[in-house]
């Protein structure tokens, strides 16, 4: 897929989900750097980081984009011919691909062993580990009933409940604003996410936290299932992430909007849940509280105090 048309769909939302926004990211750097004809290092690499910062312009809360380009530019590292760049892009590219997929099966699989058999869960938006480790529990033959929200104002629950359905998984579909009416039905709630903090919390698809408040008032864990990838080093210093607040017509048509000149549709994509409203976050790596989430950037993102100055310098503290 051409960098252009990867940048319109994941604008879109055609390709949704941190996850599979990654992937999407990845492949279009590979391909690109595979498509490049120029005969010096130099414009090769002014190509690779002028795409690399219209793929990050796509959307700003989802951390695993910039941690995505940063791993497959990583490839460019101590290259010394446009052949070895190439070579070093694509490489990179290609294990973030593999590596990627390959955690939405331990996740999985470490996910489903926190998952009782006779438990209802519920899950909101649709994240595609927290899906798998649902699946994946069913799979082992464990008993189990799902609620899923319908995830206003872009109908994403729609997917998770074919999904589910496709599973054979019995699930019932409420809208966001029911949760608080069937909390006390639940035994598990369990979500994905777009960012996490170096701190344990949580930033994910707008109405999380309010299913947090809701199930920690009703005393029922949440656990988080997301890639290590999607752990966000410029927390380390206390930059904010950026929440996406996206265009007022995805939630009220702009012919209708028209008339009502003095209303403003806030439409913001995301929210922030505190980390003392999670219970567990599940990695491919395994199961930590949300306090241990440094421990991920560190010893698994690869970054420190000392690695973020050398590639951010002070801009890092200025925040989005």
């Amino acid at each position: 897929m051409i960098v252009p048309e990867t940048a319109d769909k994941i604008k879109s939302m055609e390709i949704r989900g941190a996850g599979r926004i990654a992937r999407a990211v990845a492949e279009a750097l590979r391909d690109h750097a595979l498509s490049l004809q120029v005969s010096a290092l130099d414009v090769f690499r002014q190509e690779m980081e002028q795409t690399a910062a219209l793929l990050l312009a796509t959307r700003p809360t989802a951390v695993s984009l910039p941690n995505a380009v940063h791993m497959v530019m990583a490839g460019l590292n101590h290259t010394k011919t446009i052949e070895e760049a190439k070579a070093g892009v694509v490489r990179c590219a290609d294990e973030f691909i593999r590596s990627s997929q390959h955690a939405v099966e331990q996740i999985g699989q470490f996910g489903a062993s926190h998952i009782r058999d006779g438990d209802t869960i519920l899950t909101h938006c649709n994240s595609e580990v927290a899906l798998g480790c649902i699946i994946e529990a069913h799979r082992q033959g464990k008993k189990i009933e799902v609620f899923a929200t319908e995830v206003r104002p872009r109908n994403q629950g729609l997917i998770t409940i074919r999904t589910l359905n496709d599973a054979g998984i019995k699930t019932n579909f409420i809208v966001d604003s029911a949760v608080r009416s069937f909390i006390n039905d639940v035994d598990l709630v369990i979500v994905g996410a777009d960012a996490v903090t170096v701190n344990g919390a949580v930033v994910n698809k707008i109405g999380t936290a309010q299913v947090a408040h809701s199930a920690r008032e009703a005393r029922v864990n949440l656990m988080v299932a997301a890639e290590t990838y999607k752990f966000a080093p410029r927390t380390i210093l206390g930059e904010f992430i950026r929440i996406e607040e996206r265009a007022g017509n995805e939630v009220l048509p702009d012919e209708i909007a028209r008339t009502l000149p003095y209303v403003t549709v806030r439409n913001p994509a995301f929210d922030v849940t505190p980390s003392e409203y999670i219970d567990l976050i599940v990695t491919e790596k395994g199961a930590i509280p949300p306090q241990m989430a440094y421990v991920i950037i560190r010893d698994y993102l690869g970054w420190g105090i000392d690695e973020f100055h050398l590639a951010f310098g002070s801009a890092g503290l200025n925040g989005e």
